[in-house]
């Protein structure tokens, strides 16, 4: 009998475990539950908005917390720009997607990594990842932070799972992010001023801004390519 009641105890205990059901459950809550609003962009430049003046803190908890469980911040980072501006936006993005994105580095490091690794262990991703950050850890992040079109979230995790220092990893996600969020708050400020019938030109150099930061690297992979 004392077998038989073991099994469970030790599930119990599993702290791991636990943390992973209620990461699933709170992405499950963002996407299908109430908390769907998050990508509601209207609802959330009013939510933001009625803070007053801890709006910026509260904007950026809210990144670090959905960085964190792995929910894209994407329209968070475009309801910044309508709130904050370009240069304020961008910053309070980067610092909120910075901090979370070291926030997922632990977890997956330290309280999910034998789930984790059983699920992405033999990974193409997760092997040239483990190559790269041995040789150039800090030049591999800039350049993997760098590409709008690189899947933020899933990268977190990815860097979690490898023997990087934590330092490269918090510099150069911090610096190679800034394009990117540049370019979707801009899309904010200039979307807004363009919907509110302004200059539309801002509006579509943003987009030819984030077009172009999404070309570069695959650009450069195949001028590699045609080098060697």
């Amino acid at each position: 009998m004392a077998r038989i009641s073991a099994k469970p105890t030790n599930i119990l205990k599993n702290y791991r475990l636990w943390l992973g059901i209620l990461i699933i459950i709170c992405i499950s809550l963002c996407i299908f539950g109430p908390f769907k609003v998050i990508f509601d962009q209207d609802y959330l430049v009013q939510k933001i908005q009625s803070h007053g003046q801890w709006a910026a803190l509260k904007f950026i908890l809210t990144y670090i917390f959905l960085t964190i469980i792995g929910v894209p911040g994407t329209i968070l980072t475009i309801a910044g720009g309508i709130v904050f501006g370009l240069v304020w936006g961008t910053l309070w993005s980067v610092v909120g997607a910075t901090v979370g994105a070291v926030g997922a580095f632990w977890v997956a490091r330290y309280l999910l990594h034998g789930w984790i690794k059983r699920k992405l262990g033999n990974h193409t991703a997760l092997v040239k990842f483990n190559q790269a950050v041995i040789k150039k850890p800090l030049t591999f992040v800039l350049m993997v932070r760098f590409a709008p079109i690189s899947p933020f979230n899933i990268v977190n995790f990815l860097f979690g799972l490898t023997p990087i220092h934590w330092f490269p990893y918090t510099i150069g996600t911090f610096f190679g992010i800034i394009p990117g969020t540049l370019a979707y708050t801009w899309l904010g400020v200039s979307g807004l001023e363009a919907w509110q019938g302004g200059n539309k030109l801002s509006f579509y150099l943003a987009l030819g801004f984030l077009t172009l930061l999404s070309l570069i690297p695959l650009l450069t992979k195949k001028s590699c390519r045609n080098s060697t």
